[in-house]
């Protein structure tokens, strides 16, 4: 017994004087590794009387379970003193004042975030939220979007994993922000002029895809609002975002949630692999739009024989590239300072519609 007396008094010791986690750790492995004192002299309980192991085997374990308790005790008080030290070192007077040269930007897409509410506000459209995490029913079912719709693969769409034995509809994190469309129909009716902003969620990535990117939709309801309306919204707010007189283009297309629907392109042209929008003879689509399906409206408990509307949808960062000549969608999300700077926005210059966006 004496040797395990001995092999405690060591090892408590030099657990207790470890400085850092590393020595720390070699404590551990040399004490309790497959190699270690206390792991060895184990292994030689096989070697002893059943008397002996009687009195050796629960001593054993005990010191084994006190040595462990020991330095998960010492790596907490590590740990803690290094937290203490970073926060007495990182301390900061936030009542200084600031560096010269150190001023922030707006991000691009927080920038174009506000002149799109800027100028829907000015035709008379609220702002509308709503949750990122939505159901499966306000996400897909209540839009019309059926369930064998490819939009609903997993490879397409972020699921929300549910406990075991839950049966309920998944939840998902939100592809579009239609759903906040639905919400606002449930919540005040018609007529109603609102867009939604807000963060979306799909499973896709490369130069002009993120998993997570920004869209702003638009929904306006009233009892004799016609695809007219809609191109003229339109045609209003591209010529005010981009400072010209921009062409565009009506294509019929085919959404859920639509019908008649279109997308929309605008003039452009292509020079040295960059787009300008407002000149030349090519197009680019821009967005999706079109009549919201009375299935929707009933979703929204709106009386589709009372009010019908349109909708659009568009990406705040596919905007931002083309007004600002942004490359890369990624680089919006690379927290890269340098870039931040040259793309970014002063805070005391907010867009107005009287100011200009």
């Amino acid at each position: 017994m004496s040797d395990i007396d001995n092999l405690r008094s060591t090892w408590l010791t030099r657990i207790a004087d470890a400085k850092d986690e590393s020595t720390l750790e070699d404590a551990r492995v040399a004490a309790l590794g497959k190699k270690g004192e206390v792991s060895l002299k184990m292994r030689e309980l096989g070697k002893m009387t059943p008397e002996e192991r009687q009195v050796a085997g629960p001593a054993l374990n005990a010191l084994k379970n006190e040595l462990n308790s020991a330095l998960v005790a010492r790596k907490t008080a590590l740990a803690d003193a290094a937290l203490e030290e970073r926060l007495r070192t990182e301390w900061m007077d936030i009542s200084a004042p600031s560096r010269p040269g150190q001023q922030g930007t707006i991000h691009p897409v927080s920038q174009v975030t506000e002149e799109v509410i800027a100028l829907f506000a000015d035709l008379g459209y609220s702002v509308a939220e709503g949750p990122q995490i939505e159901s499966d029913w306000l996400n897909f079912d209540a839009l019309n979007i059926p369930s064998h719709h490819p939009a609903r693969a997993e490879m397409d769409t972020f699921y929300m994993k549910r406990a075991e034995g839950d049966n309920r509809p998944p939840h998902v994190l939100r592809t579009h922000t239609s759903p906040v469309q639905i919400r606002h129909m449930q919540a005040h009716g018609a007529p109603c002029r609102i867009i939604a902003p807000g963060r979306v969620y799909r499973a896709d990535y490369d130069q002009t895809h993120t998993p997570m990117f920004h869209q702003v939709e638009g929904l306006a309801l009233g009892r004799d609002i016609s695809m007219a309306n809609l191109k003229w919204t339109l045609e209003t707010f591209f010529s005010a975002f981009f400072g010209k007189d921009v062409k565009t283009r009506f294509r019929a297309s085919h959404f859920p949630f639509t019908e008649p629907s279109a997308e929309v392109d605008i003039q452009c042209s292509w020079e040295n692999g960059q787009v300008k929008v407002g000149e030349g003879n090519d197009w680019l689509e821009v967005l999706g739009s079109g009549m919201v399906h009375p299935k929707v409206l009933e979703a929204g408990k709106i009386d589709p024989t009372q009010y019908q509307g349109f909708a659009f949808g568009m990406g705040i960062d596919r905007m931002a590239m083309l007004k600002y000549g942004i490359p890369d969608l990624r680089a919006f999300f690379d927290s890269d300072l340098r870039w931040l700077r040259h793309y970014g926005f002063s805070a005391l210059t907010p867009p107005s519609v009287s100011a200009g966006v």
